[in-house]
């Protein structure tokens, strides 16, 4: 992905949901929310957290794939709390640094809500591997159209994924469908790969991010990533 690819990124966001987050930020635990919290370095976990230690091999990302700071975000793509990062903070980072070269965004996976939080990721692998530069269209539009944790059948939440598809210009719904029926063994593998991997770092929750040495575990404001971005850029 080039620098100039980046644009196509800042997209706004579409849907603010009113009444959260106000003083806080929240994480999802798969039963319900709780406070997030912020620290340099987590405790209890095999290494140290540190984002040179995060496997980046593969992944999706947005942004310069040389920029001097790199996050790793973990998320499953039926967690509100993911939605309100991606619609309301991440604009701003895009904004302020992907936009400009100094932050790359690495997505990695926690598909830990139910069934469809796992074929709802094996669509995201399969688009990034057709489509890397409509990757982060689908991903905002997944999250602007997110139904309720665990509301669908299987069968409804293949339409809802053919809808949200389908909704995102220069994306072929029947090469993703083929796309993920040749590489679902691979993409499960890769899926449970990153949640396993979130462990060694203490995290149990979405969204929660590597900027550093530091994890940040929930949506908090934008002003919270800002100050971790800004301590890792090269003075």
């Amino acid at each position: 992905m080039q620098n100039n690819d980046v644009n196509k990124f800042l997209v706004p966001a579409a849907v603010v949901l009113a009444g959260l987050f106000i003083g806080g930020a929240v994480v999802w635990n798969g039963s319900h929310p709780a406070t997030g919290t912020t620290g340099t370095t987590q405790t209890g976990t095999t290494q140290a957290v540190n984002i040179d230690n995060v496997n980046t091999t593969g992944e999706p990302y947005i942004g310069n794939p040389n920029a001097p700071v790199t996050i790793a975000e973990w998320s499953d793509y039926q967690c509100p709390f993911c939605k309100e990062f991606e619609l309301t903070t991440l604009p701003q980072i895009l904004q302020a640094y992907v936009a400009s070269g100094k932050v790359k965004i690495v997505y990695k996976d926690f598909a830990f809500l139910g069934p469809d939080s796992m074929v709802d990721a094996e669509y995201a692998r399969a688009i990034w591997a057709l489509y890397p530069s409509e990757f982060a269209a689908w991903r905002t539009a997944i999250y602007t159209q997110e139904p309720e944790e665990n509301s669908l059948s299987a069968a409804d939440n293949l339409t809802f994924l053919a809808t949200v598809t389908n909704s995102v210009s220069g994306i072929s719904l029947s090469a993703v469908k083929a796309n993920v029926a040749t590489n679902q063994a691979a993409y499960d593998a890769a899926i449970n790969a990153d949640k396993t991997e979130a462990g060694t770092f203490g995290i149990s929750a979405t969204p929660s991010f590597v900027i550093g040495t530091q994890v940040i575990a929930g949506a908090y404001p934008y002003a919270t990533f800002q100050t971790a971005i800004e301590a890792q850029l090269p003075k």
